[in-house]
């Protein structure tokens, strides 16, 4: 977000709340409406020549043994591949960091509450309150501080249903190379979906989701119980090669979470903007990942916020510009929303549906 307001002249300050880029979830999946996004604000050169597009993947049902396989690479104009990549997180985030000064980044600023003040010329900003007892004022602020949101919540949105389901990731790592090519696998049995994608030689990334369970916290923040759990109890009947990119997994890449969303008719109908304040990425619209979509949307959301406010030079014009936004973004997430929801659902079937014979 703040090098898409950088490339429309507009500076920003981003409060981080980890100390340092954070790289949690290990890996992503980038599709081609994220690469057009890193295409416009000048990073995507620096990645693609590290990461590959997926060519292909099958599905197989674990009861019926059935299997589907795809191609997903496609051509552009210039003769140049199309597709899925997926990529390191940590990566992603020092390619746009890289296009900061180090002073536009605050580290160790975790956002606790938000008010608004007004000035002796009756123009409005906004008191933001931190962990360290640190209060900045803002002229704008675009909430992009994820599933639970304090921008959201000060908006007056509701917090992000839980879906039913939870899901576990991963990071394995083989320096010798996997040898999977540029295959992605995924794996389909009564009440869980996995699978597994090589990032680059040596690294794959790999994910479980499931129907939660009343004891799942327990071993939310233990990486050998992750991976135990995993392995035991999610993984029991699945191929031998599935089983083993778990165990190579770096105990910090694992990572067992709930997945929540925000009902599509919420991003349509709710707040999400008052002033010159609004919301991005999950903020809006936390989804599920059956899509791929989460962080997807969230580079889309830094573009069209960009344009949206490029020539706001007042305070007016910076809240009609977010209002733009806001209205530009509303239909897209929501249907992302309710297409990722729908398709968990498909996918996650106990009847085979996703992998059923025509």
């Amino acid at each position: 977000m703040a090098v898409a307001l950088q490339r429309v002249g507009k500076r920003s300050l981003v409060l981080e709340r980890w100390h340092e880029l954070r790289e949690s979830g290990g890996a992503l999946s980038l599709f081609p409406n994220a690469w057009r996004a890193l295409d416009a604000i000048g990073v995507s050169h620096k990645l693609k020549p590290l990461y590959h597009v997926i060519q292909n993947g099958d599905v197989t049902n674990i009861e019926t043994g059935a299997k589907q396989s795809q191609s997903f690479a496609q051509k552009q104009d210039d003769g140049a591949e199309k597709g899925a990549r997926v990529i390191h997180r940590k990566a992603l985030l020092q390619a746009i960091a890289e296009e900061l000064t180090p002073e536009a980044i605050r580290f160790s600023s975790k956002l606790v509450s938000i008010k608004t003040e007004q000035l002796p010329d009756s123009s409005t900003v906004a008191v933001l309150h931190l962990e360290d007892r640190t209060i900045i004022k803002a002229k704008a602020v675009i909430g992009c501080d994820g599933v639970h949101s304090v921008v959201a919540q000060w908006l007056g949105l509701g917090s992000p249903r839980h879906s039913g389901r939870s899901a576990v990731r991963g990071m394995a790592v083989y320096t010798e190379g996997h040898g999977f090519g540029l295959q992605s696998h995924q794996f389909l049995s009564e009440g869980t979906r996995a699978g597994f994608s090589p990032i680059n030689k040596t690294d794959v990334y790999w994910g479980v989701s499931h129907y939660s369970t009343a004891k799942e916290h327990e071993m939310w923040h233990d990486p050998e119980l992750i991976r135990k759990a995993t392995l035991e109890d999610l993984l029991a009947e699945f191929p031998a090669e599935f089983k083993e990119v778990v165990r190579r997994s770096e105990p910090e890449s694992l990572s067992w979470v709930r997945l929540n969303y925000r009902a599509p008719w919420e991003v349509l109908l709710c707040r999400v903007q008052r002033g010159c304040i609004t919301v991005a990425g999950d903020a809006m619209h936390p989804m599920t990942p059956d899509l791929g979509q989460g962080g997807c949307l969230a580079l889309e959301d830094a573009i069209v916020l960009a344009r949206c406010v490029a020539r706001a030079g007042t305070a007016k014009e910076m809240e009609e510009g977010m209002s733009r936004y806001v209205a530009e973004r509303r239909w897209r997430a929501a249907w992302v929303v309710a297409a990722s929801y729908f398709s968990g659902f498909v996918q996650q079937a106990p009847s085979g549906l996703w992998t059923r014979p025509a």
